[in-house]
C-alpha cells in the first residue's frame, strides 16, 4: 500500500510545519483581531462623546436642546456605520435514504470488480484492504450505474444519478414546509465532480416550473466542504434578498468519479464515497422565527490553494492509460492538518470566551519565549464552552479520532461522524447533515445549544458553519434517513475501533 498504510498512523495534527503554519494563521487572525481592534475603537470613541456630551448636559442646563440634538446624531451615525446584518434562520432540511437495491455489501462490490476488465488481482487486494478498514458496514449504497458490470460511467447516467438524489429530497424538505416550489427566491445546488449543461439547478427549475426571477447558483470542483460554502453564499444572498426563501441542495454524483484503472491514489475514492443528498431551507423573513429549527450563528472559510503542494494533494487528472480519477498523494494528511489548525484557532478568535483566549495567548508566549514546541506549552481551548455539538468529516476514522483529539472531544461528541461514516459511507459534503440528522433522531439538540459543521474538501479549503437552536428538536426519530436504524446505534464495536 505504500505511502497510504501511513495515512492511517500519522496524526493530522503533528504533521504540521510549525514556522509556515504560524505565518500563515497569523497573518489571517491579524485581519479579525485588527477588525476587532477597530470596532472596540468606535465603541470607546462613542462612549467618550457620549460621556462628554452628558457632562454638558448636566452643568450647561441653557444648551441642553442642542447638546441633545448632537448626541441624538452622534448615535444615529454610529449604528449608520455599522456593516448591516441579516439574520439566516435554517427552516428545516431533509437527507435522502437510497433505496434498498443501491445497498452494496463489500463481496458484491468485491465480485463485481474482479470482474471489471481495468482491475488486475492487485487492484481488487487493494480496495478489499481499503473497505476492511473504512469503518462503513455493510449497509451503504452506491446508485445503480455503479451495479452494472462495467459501470456505466457516461453523461446520461449521471444525469439519471442527479434527479435520483436531488428530487426527492427537494419534494421533501418542501412537503416538510409546506412551500410551493413558486416561494423558493434563491437555489443553490453544490456538486463537486459533475457539472453538466444545461447545470444542475436548470434541471432542479425545469423540474418544479420555478419563478422567472428566482437567483440560481451552481458550485462545481469545490470538494467535500462545499455544503458549508453554499450555505455561506446563500447568508450573504440573503443580505441582499430581503423577505426571501433559498434553499441548497448538496450531493455527489459517484458515476462519474469511477475509476477503473490499476493506480492506488486513484482507487480510494471507489472506495470510501457512497451515494447521499441534503436540501437545506434558509430564510431571512422574521415570520420564520418561531418554526425554524436553528439560527446561523457564524462562518468561516480558510484555504491553501496558493501553495503548490497543497494544490496538488488531492487532484483530478488522467492515469498513465489516459483513464480519468481523483489523486490523493502522500502529502494530503499534512496539508489537512494545516488546514484545520489554522480554521479552528480564527474560529476560536471570534467565538471563545475572553478566558480561554487568554490561556492560549499565555501558551503561545511561553513557547515562543522558551523556544520549545513541548506538549506541556500548548493550551488547547476548551470549544466545548461555546458549541455542545460537533459534525465532523466523515474522511475515516483515524482523522475523526485525530480531529477529536485536538479539540479535546468525547466519544459522544464524535459519535454522529463516526455512526454515520459506519451507516452511510462517506457522502461527502452532504455528510455534515445526516450527523445533524443523527443528533436530531437521538433527541440531543437543545434550545440554545450550538452546533458546529467542519468540512475539509479539495482546493483543498476548510469550512465552518455554526449554528444556534432555536426550539426543542423532538421527533425527528421516526423520519429522514435514521428512521429505521438509529435505535440500533451506538454500535460499540465502531467507537471503540481504531
Amino acid at each position: 500500500m505504500g505511502s497510504f498504510s501511513k495515512l492511517n498512523n500519522e496524526n493530522i495534527f503533528k504533521t504540521i510545519n510549525t514556522h509556515d503554519h504560524d505565518h500563515l494563521f497569523s497573518t489571517m487572525l491579524s485581519k479579525h483581531f485588527y477588525s476587532n481592534i477597530l470596532e472596540l475603537l468606535r465603541f470607546l470613541t462613542l462612549i467618550l462623546v457620549i460621556s462628554i456630551e452628558a457632562f454638558f448636559i448636566v452643568h450647561q442646563d441653557w444648551k441642553f436642546i442642542s447638546h441633545y440634538i448632537i448626541l441624538l446624531l452622534i448615535i444615529f451615525l454610529y449604528y449608520l456605520s455599522k456593516p448591516a446584518s441579516s439574520v439566516c434562520y435554517l427552516v428545516d432540511f431533509s437527507c435522502f435514504k437510497p433505496p434498498s437495491f443501491c445497498r452494496v455489501p463489500f463481496s458484491s462490490f468485491l465480485e463485481n470488480a474482479s470482474k471489471v476488465e481495468g482491475f488486475d488481482s492487485e487492484s481488487i487486494a487493494f480496495m478489499s484492504k481499503i473497505l476492511s478498514s473504512s469503518g462503513q458496514s455493510e449497509e451503504t449504497y452506491l446508485p445503480p450505474a455503479l451495479h452494472y458490470i462495467p459501470p456505466k460511467t457516461h453523461q446520461q447516467e449521471s444525469i439519471k444519478e442527479a434527479k435520483m438524489v436531488l428530487f426527492p429530497v427537494m419534494e421533501d424538505l418542501l412537503l416538510k414546509t409546506k412551500l410551493s416550489p413558486r416561494d423558493i427566491d434563491i437555489l443553490i445546488v453544490n456538486c463537486s465532480g459533475f457539472c453538466p449543461s444545461p447545470s444542475l439547478t436548470s434541471i432542479i427549475i425545469n423540474k418544479y416550473s420555478m419563478r422567472s426571477d428566482i437567483q440560481s447558483y451552481n458550485l462545481s470542483g469545490m470538494g467535500c466542504s462545499a455544503s458549508v460554502i453554499a450555505i455561506e453564499l446563500a447568508q450573504n444572498l440573503l443580505k441582499t434578498h430581503k423577505n426571501s426563501y433559498a434553499i441548497v441542495l448538496s450531493t455527489e454524483i459517484l458515476s462519474t468519479g469511477w475509476y477503473s484503472g490499476h493506480e492506488k491514489p486513484k482507487l480510494l475514492l471507489n472506495c470510501l464515497f457512497r451515494m447521499g443528498s441534503a436540501a437545506i431551507l434558509l430564510s431571512n423573513k422574521k415570520e420564520t422565527k418561531n418554526t425554524s429549527k436553528y439560527k446561523l450563528f457564524c462562518t468561516l472559510r480558510t484555504q491553501r490553494a496558493f501553495e503548490d503542494k497543497a494544490y496538488s494533494c488531492a487532484i483530478r487528472e488522467e492515469d498513465s492509460n489516459g483513464k480519468l480519477g481523483v489523486t490523493l498523494n502522500r502529502d494530503l494528511l499534512p496539508v489537512v492538518g494545516e488546514l484545520l489548525k489554522t480554521n479552528i484557532i480564527i474560529l476560536g478568535s471570534k467565538i471563545l470566551p475572553f478566558s480561554e483566549k487568554f490561556w492560549h495567548g499565555v501558551s503561545i508566549v511561553m513557547k515562543k519565549v522558551a523556544y520549545k514546541e513541548e506538549t506541556n506549552y500548548n493550551y488547547v481551548p476548551n470549544f466545548k464552552t461555546v458549541v455542545q455539538h460537533f459534525c465532523l468529516p466523515t474522511s475515516g476514522r483515524p482523522m475523526i479520532r485525530d480531529i477529536a483529539k485536538g479539540l479535546k472531544l468525547s466519544e459522544r461528541d464524535i459519535e454522529p461522524a463516526l455512526m454515520t461514516q459506519h451507516r452511510f459511507g462517506n457522502q461527502s459534503s452532504s455528510s455534515l447533515w445526516y450527523e445533524l440528522c443523527y443528533m436530531e433522531a437521538k433527541e440531543r439538540v437543545k434550545k440554545g445549544d450550538r452546533v458546529w459543521q467542519l468540512g475539509t474538501g479539495t482546493g483543498p479549503k476548510c469550512n465552518s458553519a455554526i449554528w444556534e437552536c432555536l426550539r426543542p428538536i423532538v421527533g425527528e426519530s421516526s423520519v429522514g434517513p435514521w428512521a429505521d436504524c438509529v435505535h440500533q446505534y451506538p454500535i460499540t464495536a465502531v467507537n471503540q475501533s481504531v
